[in-house]
């Protein structure tokens, strides 16, 4: 409800900004948690090439790599040493990278057989971006240098003994010197996914036999032009878009120790604009044969319901939109034995079991009346947690389509205003998943709202189908699962690292300049993906304490309730915005993402009534930092956008 005011409402604007002043030395060389090397900062600029670590079968007719989810990795950082432990079949990896100096690093693999291997080898793999070096040159030793584009055919014998190797373009440089000469085998296309030239450096070759070690030491040397190119941002005002409301949280209790502190500091020192909490349906009804409401009221509520109701309520009583979301079902309302992991088919979840429809709709609306009953709590907004993966209920988009039409029109019979979420899909990628119910119009009146989850498909094309959606059926869309990695709780010293925090704050702030969401409920605001340390979480045992990743949410948390999207306009390299305002309150904010280096920024489009900018600064050393407020003349600012950090203006 909207309230009269005899004050005026002063004209602010917001922008919130990632940014970054001088990072000490140990932050250069950026290594994923999985031990592909992304490449060296100078300057913020980071100065791109790839490194993994390449098991290959004999003949090169199978070729497995250090890659993101494809193996079960451990990240730790000692100083400024980052160091990854790893396994490919029986072949034991341990990496580590040392940052040596400005645009160096000492990189070392160790690899330790297991069991017998049928092998061509082990190899560190590395290639250099095409779009950096498609013109380039590749120089082993001091001799006669070639085009990148021909080395494959027509210099294979330069590499037969290598101590250095140099690739050189217009802009860039990187030399890898070794420790001993080696020789460097070269092939085009030879692991799957990947474009171009590679070249795979050995640290044992052969079959090798259990027992076995060996090792690979050289240094990185990178070089290139720092791009400092003045932006141009303009900001168009005359049309706004959906609404932001702000932050959400997902709130799903799996850490009973180490849950309460987090949630607890988290909603005391964040804006929290949605919550999404779980519904444990398994344990609410594990018989079909007895009546839930009945066996709660008797006293025979499970803990585990009892502790999830109360952090609805919790999240109610606050005033967010409140999403329930199911994870599993009792085994009485699926097809086959509860699958939690996929099976050899690499299948995951089960599917409904369609002949007990009417048993399974009373059992979930029962767990909601009885939710508003006992606790006062009213759910707007019910889903299948990724049921098109199946993390554990596995659709179709017509099984989904379905469920929204015949347990939404459930819902209404029984008095509950609550909605059904399209989608809440595992990932972008799977948009297709809620073109069946998109295309049903049965299915309309019951959408709350259309959500995915942010772990993969980040592309501007990907993630435009689901703004599509929402512009398509007029519906509220938000990212019901925010973050960037499905499978960090298994390496979750990498939550500390700025990489992390950066990366995770930009796609934020894409998600809001395309997606246009109602909210981004950050998965999660418990111990599970923390943005706090300490307090035991992950085995921390100092004292509980933001982490960059929190003051990152907090800044974004602090963005005005209920600003439209709006068009940002610029093409600068390294650098993602979005723009939010409502014109008759006269408040605007702009999100901005610099991943690379300072360069001053002109501003233009702001309103007139705008006269000069508070400046905060979030980053490695700064947590929301005040500094000199900036000043707008005739709609115009200039500032500085530092390297690799997070900066909020608000208007004086």
């Amino acid at each position: 409800m909207k309230h009269k005011t005899k004050f005026k409402i002063k004209t602010s604007v917001i922008l919130i900004l990632v940014l970054s002043v001088f990072q000490p030395v140990f932050a250069q060389v950026e290594i994923e948690p999985w031990g592909q090397l992304r490449g060296i900062r100078i300057d913020g600029q980071l100065m791109e090439f790839e490194s993994n670590i390449t098991v290959v079968k004999s003949g090169w007719s199978d070729v497995k790599v250090t890659a993101k989810e494809r193996q079960r990795p451990k990240y730790v950082r000692n100083g400024n040493q980052q160091i990854v432990t790893t396994n490919i079949d029986s072949i034991y990896l341990t990496k580590t990278v040392e940052d040596a100096g400005k645009g160096n690093a000492k990189v070392n693999v160790q690899v330790a057989v297991k069991a017998d291997e049928t092998l061509e080898g082990v190899y560190v793999g590395f290639s250099v971006p095409a779009t950096y070096y498609a013109n380039g040159t590749v120089q082993a030793n001091n001799a006669k240098a070639f085009k990148i584009a021909d080395v494959t055919t027509t210099a294979l014998n330069a590499f037969e003994t290598v101590k250095s190797l140099q690739f050189k373009s217009a802009d860039r440089q990187l030399q890898l010197v070794f420790d001993e000469p080696t020789a460097i085998i070269v092939k085009n296309n030879a692991v799957a996914g990947s474009k171009g030239v590679q070249y795979f450096i050995p640290i044992a070759t052969g079959n090798l036999a259990k027992g076995q070690t060996a090792s690979k030491s050289f240094t990185i040397h990178a070089q290139g032009r720092v791009d400092r190119t003045p932006i141009k941002l303009a900001l168009n005002t005359t049309q706004a878009g959906r609404v932001f409301d702000g932050l959400g949280g997902n709130f799903r209790l799996q850490n009973p120790r180490t849950d309460p502190q987090v949630i607890d500091y988290s909603l005391k020192n964040l804006r929290v604009a949605w919550g999404r909490a779980e519904m444990p349906w398994r344990f609410w009804q594990p018989s079909i044969d007895t009546n839930p409401i009945i066996a709660a009221k008797a006293g025979r509520l499970p803990p585990q319901v009892k502790n999830a109701m109360e952090m609805a309520q919790r999240l109610y009583k606050v005033g967010m939109p409140l999403i329930l979301s199911a994870w599993s079902a009792p085994s009485w309302a699926i097809v086959g034995p509860p699958r939690f992991r996929p099976g050899p088919d690499n299948v995951w979840g089960n599917p409904l079991d369609q002949a007990k429809t009417n048993e399974i709709y009373k059992s979930i609306a029962d767990y909601l009346v009885y939710l508003k009953d006992e606790y006062g709590t009213e759910v707007d907004m019910f889903s299948f947690n990724e049921s098109d993966l199946g993390i554990n209920i596995r659709q179709t988009g017509q099984e989904h389509a379905k469920l929204i039409k015949e347990l939404g029109a459930y819902f209404a019979s029984r008095g509950l205003k609550t909605k059904l979420l399209l989608g809440d899909n595992s990932d972008a990628i799977t948009y297709e998943f809620i073109y069946p119910a998109m295309n049903d119009p049965e299915t309309h009146p019951y959408i709350g709202a259309i959500s995915f989850h942010s772990w993969r498909g980040w592309t501007n094309e990907i993630l435009q189908k689901w703004a599509d959606a929402a512009t398509k059926l007029n519906k509220t869309l938000i990212v019901g699962e925010g973050s960037i990695d499905a499978q960090a709780w298994g390496y979750p010293l990498i939550f500390q690292e700025q990489t992390y925090a950066l990366e995770e704050i930009n796609l934020y702030t894409r998600l809001l300049a395309i997606c246009q969401p109602a909210s981004i409920l950050q998965w999660q605001l418990t111990a599970d993906y923390s943005p706090l340390a300490g307090g035991g979480i992950f085995g921390d045992t100092g004292r509980l304490r933001p982490i960059q990743r929190f003051w990152n949410l907090k800044q974004l948390s602090l963005t005005p309730p209920g600003l439209k999207a709006m068009l940002l306009i610029t093409s600068a390299p390294y650098l993602s915005g979005a723009a939010l305002g409502d014109n008759d309150k006269g408040t605007y904010a702009i999100h901005l993402v610099n991943t690379g280096a300072s360069r001053v920024v002109t501003l233009t489009g702001l309103p007139a009534k705008v006269r000069s900018l508070s400046i905060m600064v979030t980053d490695k050393q700064r947590s929301i930092k005040e500094g000199t407020p900036i000043p707008v003349v005739n709609g115009q600012a200039k500032f500085v956008l530092d390297e690799t950090s997070y900066t909020t203006l608000i208007s004086k």
